[in-house]
């Protein structure tokens, strides 16, 4: 049997990234996905957002690897030629509640490191997004979009470059943990092969606790949300400018329906947010094009539903089930059993941005764990 150095469960943004810290390091590293293509689930069906860290609970993971990660992507993608766009972004209040709750989703921000923060008058919002009603905004310089499916794509093609190896159609079915390493089974296309891994990465994203109970029970429980989106047809995109964004869900679903301008010149309306109780159901009981029209008119009003057409959809891996309160933190941590076991549970948004700084937290660890 094959002994290398590290194997990475799951091909995603956050996999990706992992493999190429780790791999210009260590050889013998090996990246595990089961889909065909890297990237195909939560880390490409999103809003290609590069987020400031404005969110999160001071001092929390999320805060910290945004933070961080907001920079290190935009210097990835400078250095790599990854299309992005620092675009700045409003969040909108409509209310004069929602006023006082942007001042304190400032500071915030401003707790968190986020810097350029400013709230705008309706008239300087105006002057920014003509169309968009509301009675004052948030403006974040420092957000910006980027293609996702292109940043997945370099983190791999650096980490192959450095000798990883990547594998889809790779699906994880065993894994049997000693002292020191852990022997992993996957089924690579009809046939199960077997290696013995010094350090294994669980960052299989929605599927992460399915694979940390393949070493026995775990605390761990992904609940997935679902979150569609719409197009505004291009004769009415060019009603918004950017990014606009409501005040985020208020029990941290999500950060609400909102508008983005993609680096195509298109606009994007959404994500909804439905739990949903299976991993890859994507279509069932999807949200009309008239209530798009209903949440997107509170900061649109010109909007119709025949500016509207269907779009896709992503689930996101949550942490808290329906009806808890959230919002939940990322988990990155060393198995209680199995300190060579790296798990990586619920990494939602801002995972897209974090992706750079959390895989220098992981590589910290495998160091730590191969010397």
């Amino acid at each position: 049997m094959e002994r290398v150095n590290v194997v990475i469960v799951g091909g995603g943004v956050v996999g990706c990234a992992v493999a190429r810290a780790v791999s210009s390091r260590y050889a013998d590293v090996f990246l595990l996905e089961q889909m065909p293509r890297l990237g195909m689930m939560t880390s490409t069906r999103n809003s290609g957002v590069i987020h400031s860290g404005l969110y999160y609970t001071p001092g929390s993971l999320k805060a910290q690897h945004c933070l961080a990660g907001n920079r290190m992507t935009y210097e990835f993608c400078s250095a790599h030629n990854v299309p992005h766009r620092r675009t700045g972004k409003l969040i909108v209040a409509t209310t004069s509640e929602e006023e006082h709750e942007l001042v304190a989703l400032m500071e915030k921000g401003r707790a968190n490191g986020v810097e350029g923060l400013t709230i705008l008058t309706r008239e300087e919002m105006r002057a920014r997004e003509p169309h968009i009603a509301g009675r004052a905004a948030l403006l974040i310089p420092s957000t910006g979009i980027v293609s996702a499916e292109e940043l997945v794509k370099t983190y791999a093609r650096l980490a192959a470059e450095q000798g990883a190896s990547l594998l889809t159609h790779a699906r994880v079915e065993k894994l049997e943990a000693a002292c020191e390493s852990v022997r992993v089974a996957a089924r690579i296309g009809e046939a199960v092969e077997t290696v013995e891994a010094r350090c294994l990465v669980n960052s299989a994203g929605l599927f992460a606790d399915e694979v940390a109970a393949l070493l026995g029970p775990r605390p761990y429980r992904i609940y997935p949300v679902r979150g569609e989106y719409c197009e505004v047809v291009r004769a009415k995109s060019s009603l918004v400018s950017g990014l606009v964004y409501p005040l985020p869900h208020p029990e941290g679903l999500s950060l609400g329906v909102h508008f983005t301008r993609t680096l195509w010149d298109t606009v994007l309306v959404g994500p909804t947010a439905r739990y949903v109780d299976d991993k890859h159901d994507y279509e069932r009981g999807r949200e009309t094009v008239e209530e798009f029209a209903r949440r997107a008119r509170l900061l649109l009003p010109e909007i119709s539903v025949a500016d509207l057409v269907p779009a896709y959809s992503g689930i996101r891996p949550k942490l808290v089930p329906p009806g808890g309160k959230g919002p939940a933190d990322f988990i990155i941590e060393r198995d209680a059993e199995f300190p060579q076991v790296i798990h990586l549970v619920g990494i939602e948004s801002p995972g897209l941005t974090a992706a750079p700084s959390i895989a220098e937290q992981v590589s910290a660890f495998v160091a730590e764990t191969l010397g």
